[in-house]
């Protein structure tokens, strides 16, 4: 037999009020997060979009200069598209190659057994050192004279410029950013697999899917919702490289490794034009959510939630 679920009892036709204060309270305990929240972001957030319209120096008069920052970017600037062609090839080749390995460790971590914890610390660590510090290590071992090139050097190898090739400079860049930050993706990785039913897998064994069908046809699509949270949140942080061209190769040789966002922090502190690196800055916003809107488009598809 159905029951009647609880109601709120109604006095003179109007819901019971809440306790006295407790509005108070609440807005009490929001207003520090809030506040920070108001400061800075939403007043930067608007003040960069103002400051795109104008002519901006450093020091001196801003003049208004309207959408003209934005009409040079596209059609007067040719290293812009030459930085935003770098960033998409960082961007693609960074995320396969993280996602991929990703995958491929999580995977052997999941059947490593009780060792699997202590590997799992090892490749984290990378992510929480300072990027600064791995940045000056890489460079250290990439420099002509390195620990790369003088270890080539025992089997009678000249090793290359890594650094100072444009074939090899933003290749370099690469290894570095997903040796940095592959660690991270190896955790959401291994906790999806950890919450792979083995009922499934064994299911699927007797069935007699082989361990590759078991992999494609049961394993990747309940995993699909921690690939795609690796996927956006992967992408966004490649398109705003800018610790290891900074470090590494200052965004040379030529124009080689230069990408979007150290091509606006040159143009605003280094080129005094803080309108036109604000308008960068801005382009730069709309990529990444062009970019995650059409992700989260294909989410029902790609995505499957039946766990």
């Amino acid at each position: 037999m159905m029951t009647a679920l609880p109601t709120l009892a109604v006095k003179n036709g109007r819901k019971p009020a809440g306790t006295p204060g407790h509005g108070r309270l609440a807005a009490a305990y929001l207003a520090p997060g809030m506040l920070g929240f108001l400061v800075f972001i939403v007043l930067p957030l608007v003040a960069s979009l103002v400051i795109s319209l104008f002519d901006w120096p450093l020091f001196g008069a801003p003049e208004f200069v309207g959408l003209d920052n934005y009409a040079r970017m596209l059609t007067g600037d040719p290293v812009f598209w030459t930085v935003l062609g770098n960033t998409l090839f960082f961007a693609v080749s960074y995320t396969v190659l993280n996602l991929v390995l990703a995958l491929a460790v999580s995977t052997w971590l999941h059947h490593l057994g009780s060792w699997g914890p202590f590997f799992r610390v090892l490749f984290f660590i990378p992510v929480v050192t300072p990027m600064v510090a791995n940045a000056l290590v890489w460079r250290l071992m990439l420099t002509d004279d390195g620990v790369v090139n003088s270890f080539l050097a025992n089997f009678g190898i000249d090793g290359p410029s890594w650094l100072s090739d444009s074939q090899l400079a933003m290749g370099s860049l690469i290894a570095m950013s997903v040796w940095q930050g592959i660690g991270y993706n190896i955790i959401v990785l291994g906790a999806g697999l950890n919450g792979i039913s083995p009922n499934l897998l064994e299911a699927a064994r007797i069935d007699g899917a082989g361990a590759w069908q078991r992999f494609f046809r049961v394993v990747l699509p309940m995993l699909s919702p921690s690939l795609f949270f690796c996927t956006v949140m992967t992408i966004i942080g490649s398109f705003k490289v800018f610790t290891q061209p900074y470090l590494l190769t200052l965004g040379g040789p030529g124009e080689s490794t230069n990408t979007i966002v150290l091509y606006l922090y040159r143009n605003g502190f280094s080129f005094d034009k803080l309108g036109y690196a604000s308008a960068l800055a801005w382009a730069l916003f709309v990529i990444v959510m062009l970019i995650t809107a059409l992700q989260f488009s294909q989410q029902k598809r790609l995505v499957n939630y039946d766990n």
